[in-house]
């Protein structure tokens, strides 16, 4: 081939001469919101103007899943594609395996500029090597959060027209300590407590105090958008807002029930994605960096990804995308160890407790009373509110097996792994759940360990999971 050719080859596959194919993205995460409290999802208290602005002007996900209800294990699946024993990050607070590519790598090599702003919790550097913009807090548990600057988002998409840019903002509202906002707004008598709540007025304080922070959380969304649309980039940037997983109340974070893997996501991009769409179609956070990868116009390798692209549900061609989202819990070190497998067809859900004969302990929950005091209210009035009693005995005593029929009871109140009606959908799901751990190598039991945590943690993985 000729010089001249060969040159004129390459800069026409440039990457940053095709930028203006690509859209720009910015992904807006919340921490630690159980979906169900937002408005758009149905919930009946938090005020979020903004979000139900955003949601009206894009798709929002009826059924979207995260792989693990804790910070560390999600984001990294939301980040690399794979689940989290594939990716390494199979506990909170550990790492995901080196040799591990993310966002950081697939997205910069097809042009891209990823930074990241606020929370990370994901490591290491070299999985993640993610360009750090400031302007938002970066720990979760502060009190009171650091004041946030919005001026490093808006230089990091402001800086180089000729480039894309993926800009990931990780707010740390609403994780507890629930500091933030105005929790007057939310008077305890005024709220509706969701069923798996018990009913006391710690939990109603408490309860109330989340919700200001979701507030709180809800105006950062709406500063992020405003200034997006002060820069001229609104009209080429795909916005994703998510909750992340579900709230520090029993049932959800730290659990494998709906309200804690369940997930909010809203995509918007002008011209290409729906505006006041809902979209039945089930996905995974293992699903967003495919289909980021395809939005940008790379090519995603089905070998190396647990997810794939759901562009075609996005550009409106379709309404479904996979059939199962996967759910797991390694409880080390969180607690004593109290390993969980899921899965969900996104009407029923099954789960798999694996050692159904221990107490079920979460350390921060039950025993941090400075972040978490309603739970001491809950055990103290068991004794003669028989519903309190339940409630604390569902989450620390679980059974071997459980199906939830979820679509119709919301909560996942009542148990259906003994009905007979039932038996045909649990043989089902369990079946699919034996081929997703026996395809990813998952050892079960052996997982949660403090033996297994710190081979990981010293990234030699014991069980390393599918290739």
């Amino acid at each position: 081939m000729k010089p001249w050719i060969t040159l004129l080859a390459a800069v026409l596959f440039s990457p940053l001469l095709r930028a203006a194919e690509k859209p720009n993205i910015l992904v807006i995460l919340a921490d630690d919101c159980t979906y169900s409290d937002l408005a758009i999802n149905g919930g009946q208290n938090a005020k979020t103007p903004n979000i139900d602005a955003f949601a009206k002007q894009g798709t929002l996900f009826e059924r979207a899943y995260v792989g693990m209800a804790m910070c560390s294990p999600c984001r990294s699946e939301f980040y690399t594609g794979r689940l989290p024993l594939r990716n390494g990050c199979a506990w909170n607070q550990t790492a995901s395996r080196p040799g591990t590519k993310s966002v950081t790598h697939y997205l910069g090599d097809l042009g891209y500029r990823v930074g990241l702003a606020g929370k990370h919790h994901i490591k290491p550097k070299g999985v993640y090597g993610f360009e750090d913009v400031p302007g938002y807090d970066e720990n979760c548990v502060h009190d009171p959060t650091d004041p946030h600057d919005i001026s490093g988002a808006r230089n990091f998409i402001t800086r180089d027209d000729k480039q894309p840019f993926c800009l990931f903002v990780a707010l740390v509202e609403p994780h507890a300590p629930w500091v933030m906002g105005d929790p007057s707004a939310y008077p305890p008598k005024s709220l509706k407590l969701p069923p798996y709540l018990a009913d006391t007025p710690m939990t109603r304080q408490s309860f109330g105090k989340y919700l200001a922070e979701i507030t709180y959380m809800d105006n950062q969304v709406g500063e992020l958008l405003a200034m997006l649309d002060k820069t001229g980039k609104a009209k080429d940037t795909l916005v994703v807002f998510t909750s992340e997983q579900g709230a520090q109340f029993p049932g959800c974070k730290w659990t494998n029930y709906d309200s804690g893997l369940h997930t909010s996501i809203v995509a918007r991009w002008p011209g290409v994605v729906a505006a006041g769409r809902r979209t039945p179609a089930l996905v995974q956070y293992a699903d967003m960096l495919p289909t980021f990868i395809d939005l940008a116009g790379g090519k995603v390798d089905p070998n190396v990804f647990d997810g794939t692209s759901f562009a075609a549900v996005l550009r409106g061609e379709k309404d479904a995308h996979r059939e199962f989202a996967y759910g797991m819990h390694n409880n080390y070190p969180e607690g004593p160890p109290y390993p969980i497998r899921s899965i969900s067809d996104g009407e029923w859900r099954y789960i798999r407790n694996l050692t159904p004969e221990r107490m079920y302990i979460e350390k921060h929950l039950m025993g941090r009373t400075e972040h978490n005091p309603y739970w001491g209210s809950w055990v103290f009035t068991a004794t003669e509110n028989p519903r309190h009693l339940m409630l604390v005995e569902r989450f620390t005593h679980r059974p071997a097996e459980e199906l939830y029929h979820t679509a119709q009871d919301r909560f996942e109140m009542k148990n259906l792994a003994d009905d007979p009606a039932a038996t045909a959908i649990k043989a089902r799901l369990s079946g699919e759940l034996d081929r997703l751990l026996k395809d990813q190598l998952d050892p079960g039991v052996k997982l949660d360990t403090p033996e297994a945590f710190q081979a990981a943690e010293d990234l030699k993985p014991a069980f390393p999971g599918k290739p």
